[in-house]
């Protein structure tokens, strides 16, 4: 089983994706807009990361 889930994307060439990590439930923002890219922790309103539930995955 691979540690991260994709369950979120959008776009073609502006891709915006969200990754939720099986192992702690951590979700992640991907951006990519031509050859470049990045990643980071989803971050809620109260500026802690956004955790998926694991018996949700």
């Amino acid at each position: 089983m691979e540690r991260f889930e994709k369950v979120y994307s959008q776009g073609v060439m502006n891709v915006t994706e969200i990754w939720v990590d099986r192992e702690t439930g951590v979700n992640y923002l991907y951006h990519a807009a031509g050859n470049s890219g990045g990643m980071t922790p989803l971050l809620g309103p109260d500026g802690k990361p956004v955790v998926t539930p694991l018996c949700e995955l």
